[in-house]
């Protein structure tokens, strides 16, 4: 479903520590890399990708990367990162290692509050699967980087962000790896 004036980034600038530093995005899930899988889900939108590395490998399959401008920020230096260089109104988010999204996310996401919106699934909230109000949220992370607190929720609440609840979904992610294992993925060899 495509919606005007809605970019989707895709978070894909972690360190992976817990994988050995595996790059999330290159991942193969069913012969299929999950930042592939994910920027053809939304391909009906702008895609752009949070990352800090393998930049000629999305350049090659056509994902314009953008990389992180703040250094030990976690999460919200891929959203600042992706704020910046968004050019429509609405930016929704989406992490490159999540396992699976409700086919609803964007359509609820967008009725949910016109501050924006993040996703509670089974497990609780995931503050980044959300739709970001692009202007508000670039000020709203600027200051969340002056002042030190740089949790991706505490900016969503400064914003007014809601919650809206997936009770009977879990999403799921690939952190460690029995995650992996369990979504039938493996680690390629290390060099």
């Amino acid at each position: 479903m495509s919606a005007p004036g809605i970019t989707v980034g895709i978070l894909a600038g972690g360190r992976a520590t817990r994988l050995g530093g595996a790059d999330k995005a290159w991942l193969g899930r069913d012969a299929q890399p999950q930042v592939l899988r994910l920027a053809r889900r939304f391909a009906a939108h702008p895609v752009l990708v949070s990352a800090n590395r393998e930049l000629p490998r999305h350049a090659a399959h056509g994902l314009t990367a953008v990389v992180d401008r703040i250094a030990n920020a976690g999460p919200l230096a891929g959203v600042d990162a992706l704020l910046a260089a968004c050019a429509s109104p609405w930016l929704l988010t989406v992490p490159v290692d999540v396992l699976r999204l409700p086919d609803d996310l964007l359509p609820r996401l967008r009725a949910g509050s016109g501050h924006g919106a993040f996703a509670i699934d089974a497990d609780g909230p995931q503050p980044l699967c959300a739709l970001w109000p692009v202007d508000p949220a670039r000020a709203a992370v600027e200051s969340a980087v002056h002042s030190g607190d740089r949790a991706v929720h505490a900016v969503q609440s400064r914003l007014g962000m809601v919650g809206v609840a997936w009770s009977d979904l879990l999403f799921g992610n690939l952190n460690t790896p029995a995650d992996l294992a369990a979504a039938g993925i493996h680690l390629p060899p290390p060099d």
